[in-house]
């Protein structure tokens, strides 16, 4: 039956950390880190329950102005955790959005409930923050770690920065949050989703989807100049001007391209589960890791 409960399955993460995201305030500024180096900031459901806890935290404080996301160590983030001893997707959470509990949900069911809650839902939900929002980029902006800097506002990348989403050697077009084809000019688009090839920010910084582009060393510094010259805005007037171009990104159609790509995705998913016994059709993440570093050159 489609309507069936299941039992929970067993899993038992074993996460190297209590405290994934560090919260930190500088003045008017508040600074969210994810805090996983040594796994390249992968998202997992602990992650991401304690970056809503965050934004939430810093939309609360009257004092804070403006929001920063960072990540700890040499990348911003390598995408959702798909392969760490931390990996949590069959784990329940006190869920923050109207969505049941996916752990008991059977078959393609199961990760259809998770991703509207713990991807799509929860990007929305910081999208629509009341505060300048941006995303410090140095290194990896791989996949999910993508839609993250989507969310923000204004991204500051260092040189050395990329951004990639190479899902489709899962036969998965593009990930949950899909805002690829209002970052791109469109065949830039296809291109980045077809080849899945690493973005340089340089390239990036040229169509618009990077802000400003700065040596790794100068990073923190111009990321912070620029939040503090905001925080001194208006707060009404900041809260406005991101209703307003948010407002034109969905008559242009944003919202609805990502409901109908969400779904595309979860078909993807489903499809890989009959052909493959498994959603990602057989990757994890050191094989997307090695495949990615063979397609750039990298040993």
């Amino acid at each position: 039956m489609s309507d069936e409960i299941v039992p929970r399955r067993p899993q038992s993460p074993v996460y190297e950390t209590d405290t994934p995201v560090r919260y930190e305030t500088d003045g008017p500024v508040a600074w969210i880190t994810m805090d996983r180096p040594q796994f390249n900031n992968a998202q997992n459901s602990q992650m991401t329950y304690a970056l809503d806890a965050a934004f939430g935290r810093a939309t609360d404080d009257d004092a804070i102005k403006v929001i920063v996301l960072a990540g700890e160590g040499k990348h911003f983030s390598a995408g959702h955790d798909i392969g760490t001893p931390g990996r949590d997707q069959l784990v329940p959470f006190d869920r923050k959005l109207m969505f049941g509990d996916h752990t008991t949900r059977p078959a393609a069911e199961l990760l259809y409930t998770r991703e509207h809650e713990v991807y799509l839902g929860m990007c929305r939900r910081w999208r629509d923050i009341p505060k300048p929002t941006i995303a410090m980029v140095q290194g990896a902006c791989i996949a999910g770690g993508l839609t993250l800097a989507s969310v923000c506002d204004l991204i500051v990348a260092s040189e050395d920065a990329f951004f990639q989403d190479p899902v489709n050697r899962m036969g998965i077009p593009g990930v949950e949050y899909f805002a690829h084809g209002f970052e791109l000019p469109p065949r830039v688009a296809k291109e980045f989703l077809l080849l899945g090839e690493r973005l340089p920010a340089a390239r990036a910084y040229q169509f618009g989807m990077v802000n400003r582009m700065v040596p790794r060393d100068e990073l923190r510094a111009e990321t912070a100049k620029i939040a503090h010259e905001l925080a001194q805005r208006p707060r009404l007037g900041n809260w406005l001007t991101k209703q307003a171009f948010n407002h034109v990104e969905d008559l242009r159609g944003k919202r609805t391209a990502m409901d109908a790509v969400f779904h595309m995705h979860h078909f993807a998913h489903a499809q890989n589960d009959l052909v493959s016994g498994n959603s990602l059709g057989g990757l994890d993440g050191k094989g997307m890791a090695a495949a990615n570093k063979k397609q750039a050159g990298e040993s």
